[in-house]
């Protein structure tokens, strides 16, 4: 499914014109990256977790050279799907 998709089934599911599905769906969207690039941490239960995580510095090999390289420390988004969802996945 698309960004175009998705925006058509919320306009269809809320008997609503397909602007203000794709507004309602971008201002979702950009609260949800304000959120997790100030550190917070988002629940909606019943559907999931969205968090920010560190990841450590790691050394990788490059396959091509089998040079060593350094992966710097860094800061990666990450979701954890509730139970709800994974039950409605399962059925």
């Amino acid at each position: 499914m698309t960004k175009a998709d998705l925006i058509d089934a919320i306009a269809a599911s809320a008997g609503s014109s397909k602007k203000d599905a794709e507004r309602a769906l971008q201002v979702v969207l950009s609260t949800i990256t304000e959120k997790l690039a100030a550190g917070e941490k988002i629940s909606l239960i019943g559907f999931g977790t969205f968090e920010v995580r560190e990841r450590k510095e790691k050394t990788c090999i490059n396959p091509r050279t089998k040079e060593k390289l350094t992966a710097p420390a860094c800061k990666a988004p990450v979701f954890k799907a509730g139970k709800a969802l994974k039950d409605a996945v399962n059925k």
